[in-house]
């Protein structure tokens, strides 16, 4: 298949045959701001975010039958701000996927399902990636060190 084949996003479920990667994806990417998981505890508290509706729930951008992206809505994200929920979080791109516009389209599904649960201000934090939530209407609200590495939280309000 090529690239210009459409990309769908659909709903992970916990059983399916994609979670093992999706998880290996957030796990490489971010473990490290989560001491004491291995890979094989990460994957199972990863499905166990795969919700059926609302919060939690991760998203999946589909090629055919090869997931290439992801994001989620949860509850937390950043331990030490227990009081920001919910999150948009784990939006992740396959490096030969990107700039093709999936992470705005996963970022949109992940919204539309917050609101669709009623939530109006949600949350992401990132390190490197400001510019691109901020085309999509996130702002600013605090700059903070997150586990020894320099984030920004940002938010995003939503019409219900």
């Amino acid at each position: 298949m090529s690239k210009q084949d459409p990309i769908n996003i659909v709903r992970l479920s916990p059983d399916s045959d994609h979670v093992p990667t999706v998880a290996s994806w957030t796990y490489a990417e971010w473990g490290h701001l989560n001491p004491g998981y291995t890979a094989a505890s990460w994957c199972e508290a990863f499905r166990r975010e795969c919700g059926d509706g609302g919060v939690p729930s991760i998203f999946v951008a589909m090629e055919g039958d090869q997931p290439v992206g992801t994001a989620a809505l949860m509850a937390r994200d950043m331990d030490s701000r227990p009081e920001l929920t919910p999150w948009l979080a784990s939006v992740f791109v396959l490096p030969e996927w990107r700039g093709q516009g999936i992470a705005s389209r996963l970022i949109r599904r992940v919204e539309a399902e917050a609101a669709g649960c009623g939530v109006d201000l949600f949350y992401l934090f990132t390190p490197d990636q400001q510019a691109l939530y901020r085309r999509l209407g996130w702002q600013d609200h605090e700059d903070v060190d997150y586990r020894g590495e320099a984030v920004t939280i940002m938010t995003r309000r939503l019409d219900a």
